[in-house]
């Protein structure tokens, strides 16, 4: 009952139709990352530039266009995407199928990485909007920061539609409020009411402690674009989600991909422009938001202000649901190609691929607990997998149309080849600028993801070569009967239906029983002849008391003295209740447990229930 009122009722396969994104709501679910980003781009940027005091934020619209720049550029690029591949172009399809599986591998680990970065930093952000108008929060950061992960994937594992309706309210009200607070802000600015800017907390100073002036002042400026560049991420999802629009799917996407990137430029732009013509100052405490320093100048305390910080928490924390989008269909996508485990590949009862949605809010949960729920301590990870991914790509396409050659191929080249090279130096200006905060790790982890990735393949074609036969008759031999082997611990209708099963499936049968002193064995031994038990009985004596270890010895001479299989049957007790199944010793999952692995060995589970009687049934 509770499973259904969290999860709704299963969806048959036929259902997956009606589990289709429409625009609006397309938006909404895989373009809400990219566009809540615009919340707290400006607000990172200004804040390596405060290392050089706050005149350095005459700086901050020009990295801002530059992103901009960078994002028409990123957007006209997976337009492409959408166009070559629309039945999904993820990053990971595009560059395995021009490039090879190594560099398509190399782009799966980069994005993995960054879906996780994306559920953490926006999950964050969402707490920290909500810090900025009740403080008290910002000490339970990563505790309401969880609960947000929590809800985020129950939603999810309802399925894609119920997801969309769930975020696409908080999606719109943010645009909607976001819009009228630019337009009141932009009026008081042309009629010359321009506000005092709002204090924060605990603001920068106006000194800084670098200068602006040669290679430093340089460097300090790529490393404001690249903390700015966040706002980029998320551009991705919309090319890697193709499949999940409603159709046409490729028409549908790319109309998705330029509002989104519209949406995204007009926010991030007009806050960029308050800022610095207020004068705001970020918080160094991270407690209030520069979103929030901007608006309470604009409105003060108002029931307007609460409106926009409230859906832009939302939003923030809702905007987490891109990664819980793409994660889980890359990681089916790998499953399929037998690149992670089968499990990913599976969808639930919702039509959702509910493994790879529980372990990315695994995974996200313990890299927000590891960094505290700082947003700014998440940036330096974040934006380097997905423009590791685009990078990869956009070669990728260059490389399609030049081989294809259709029409129109040398633009369609051009446009990814101009893709290609400004992501890739967005990417070297990225691990340059943000190499010592903890972009190294990112180098560090996407080689050993790879070769995971790979040494599951590996398993799973050796297995494969390992199990392939070509005809029945010639390859599987005649079956010898086994040696049954029935651990018996009382002499009860459990153990005679074990024993009775043993002897349908082979002649060679014996019972054995665990003693723990020469006294018991020799009165189990008196009660089995009186039994008349029907099967020789071996008895072992354990003076330590321990079961498993001796049965595990006792099976291994077994082993040594006979090539035929050995099949050990267990009886179990079936109680009517959990909390009754509790009172018992499971010595039988016990052994069951350390026979997993064991070769040549067949272990079959014969259940009596409480209330069987005396009918044998047959066993699981």
């Amino acid at each position: 009952m509770i499973r259904r009122i969290l999860f709704g009722p299963p969806l048959s396969t036929e259902a997956e139709e009606g589990e289709r994104l429409s625009v609006p709501t397309g938006l909404a679910i895989l373009g809400s990352d990219n566009i809540s980003s615009s919340a707290y781009a400006t607000e990172e940027a200004m804040r390596v530039l405060a290392l050089a005091g706050i005149g350095a934020f005459v700086f901050t619209t020009p990295i801002a266009v530059a992103v901009v720049g960078v994002l028409a550029i990123v957007v006209l690029s997976q337009s492409q995407v959408i166009r070559a591949y629309p039945n999904g172009g993820g990053s990971y399809i595009v560059t395995s199928d021009n490039l090879g599986t190594l560099p398509g591998l190399v782009a799966a680990a980069a994005l993995l990485i960054d879906y996780v970065l994306t559920v953490a930093v926006s999950t964050a952000a969402g707490v920290q909007a909500i810090s900025s108008f009740y403080p008290e929060l910002h000490a339970y950061v990563v505790q309401v920061g969880l609960v947000f992960i929590a809800l985020l994937m129950i939603g999810n594992l309802r399925g894609v539609r119920e997801a969309g309706i769930m975020f696409a309210g908080p999606t719109y009200v943010y645009i909607a409020s976001l819009a009228a607070l630019l337009l009141y802000g932009f009026f008081r600015v042309a009629t010359g009411d321009v506000p005092p800017a709002a204090v924060p907390p605990v603001p920068f100073g106006t000194e800084g402690e670098v200068t602006l002036a040669g290679p430093v002042g340089a460097l300090l400026i790529l490393r404001a674009f690249a903390s700015g560049s966040v706002g980029l991420t998320g551009s991705e999802a919309i090319a890697n989600g193709v499949p999940s629009m409603e159709k046409p799917e490729p028409r549908n996407a790319t109309i998705t991909l330029v509002i989104m990137g519209i949406t995204f430029a007009t926010i991030f732009l007009g806050l960029t422009f308050l800022a610095q013509t207020i004068g705001t100052i970020p918080d160094r405490s991270e407690v209030e938001t520069l979103n929030s320093l901007v608006t309470r100048s604009l409105v003060g305390i108002s029931p307007f202000y609460y409106l926009v910080q409230g859906s832009t928490a939302i939003l923030l924390a809702l905007a987490a649901n891109t990664g819980f989008t793409g994660f889980p269909r890359l990681a089916s996508v790998l499953a399929n190609d037998r690149f992670m485990p089968r499990q990913f590949a599976y969808r639930g009862e919702r039509l959702a691929f509910s493994f790879g949605i529980v372990a990315l809010a695994l995974v996200s949960g313990l890299v927000l607990a590891a960094r505290n729920g700082s947003v700014t301590e998440l940036i330096p990870f974040y934006t380097i997998g997905v423009f590791l991914a685009f990078t990869l790509s956009q070669s990728g396409l260059v490389r399609r149309w030049r081989r294809l050659r259709v029409h129109g191929w040398q633009w369609r080249a051009g446009v990814n080849a101009l893709g290609a090279v400004v992501t890739g130096v967005v990417l070297v200006v990225v691990l340059v600028a943000k190499f010592k905060e903890g972009a190294w790790l990112i180098l560090v982890a996407v080689p050993l993801i790879v070769a995971l990735l790979l040494a599951i393949h590996r398993h799973y074609r050796q297995m494969q070569d390992a199990l392939v036969i070509e005809r029945l008759d010639d390859e599987v031999a005649e079956p010898k009967p086994p040696i049954v082997i029935v651990p018996v611990g009382r002499l009860d209708r459990a153990a005679a239906r074990a024993i009775a099963f043993a002897r349908s499936i082979s002649p060679a049968v014996k019972a054995v029983h665990v003693a723990t002193s020469e006294e018991s064995a020799n009165e189990f031994r008196e009660r089995w002849e009186r039994w008349k038990g029907k099967v020789p009985l071996d008895i072992i004596e354990s003076p330590y008391r321990s079961l498993v270890p001796p049965l595990l010895r006792y099976i291994d001479d077994i082993d040594k003295r006979d090539a035929r299989p050995i099949t050990v049957v267990l009886a179990s007790f079936v109680p009517h209740s959990w909390w009754e199944w509790l009172l018992h010793s499971q010595t039988a999952l016990r052994l069951k447990a350390s026979l997993l692995f064991r070769p040549n060995t067949i272990v079959v589970d014969v259940p009596y229930h409480f209330d069987d009687g005396h009918v044998p049934e047959q066993p699981r």
